[in-house]
């Protein structure tokens, strides 16, 4: 199965990480990590709604928080307790939060 997680962060927390620490980590996941990647910055955000057919965009993200999505992994592991596990391992998760969403897999 599937799984996106979201690194998140609040920018008012300093960071705990030690040197190398993300890296070790993405070493522990080997073929089980497909794809991840930092982000850039809230500031650079865009939301895109369609209301009655006209494209309105507000600079930005979608929500006004304190916390913001800074990367994402996606992992594909047998179960959501394997994802759980990951995500506590990830660094981040000391001193933000590790969101971790099923991918869909319907019809």
């Amino acid at each position: 199965m599937k799984y996106l997680l979201l690194v998140c962060v609040d920018p008012t927390i300093e960071p705990g990480e030690e040197p190398g620490e993300i890296e070790r980590w993405l070493d522990r996941l080997g073929e089980s990590r497909l794809i991840g990647n930092a982000l850039l910055g809230p500031t650079t955000a865009g939301t895109v709604r369609v209301r009655r057919s006209e494209r309105l965009v507000t600079d930005g993200p979608y929500a006004e928080t304190k916390e913001f999505v800074a990367g994402f992994d996606v992992i594909d592991v047998a179960t959501r307790d394997e994802a759980l596990e990951i995500a506590a391992a990830h660094p981040v998760a000391k001193f933000g939060a590790i969101e971790v969403r099923e991918f869909w897999e319907g019809d």
